[in-house]
């Protein structure tokens, strides 16, 4: 190798790690730039069909809300009547030791 080859080759060496990094800045950067592009086509379809804008996740976390809501009114509903069954019981023994 003569002497001139031998700084482009220190060259190309520290470029090389230069480069790589660059490429991988470059990956996060598109994708980035996909999830704003799939975000404002949401967002536009939404718009268009003359609904809110919402995400996936808050379409989930909506329908999460309602089935639990659901839930949580049947479970008061069978407090109730454990209540209703419990004082009812009370009664029962009230009279019975009464007599």
């Amino acid at each position: 190798m003569s002497d001139s080859e031998q700084p482009d080759v220190e060259a190309l060496q520290q470029l090389e790690p230069l480069v790589r990094a660059l490429g991988e800045e470059l990956a996060v950067w598109r994708r980035r730039g996909q999830l704003a592009e799939a975000r404002l086509k949401e967002l536009e379809a939404a718009i268009a069909s003359g609904r809110p804008p919402e995400s996936a996740r808050v379409a989930a976390l909506e329908h999460r809300n309602a089935d639990l809501r659901s839930r949580l009114d049947t479970a008061t509903q069978r407090v109730r009547m454990l209540i209703e069954k419990t004082q009812f019981l009370r009664q029962q023994h009230v009279l019975e030791v009464e007599r």
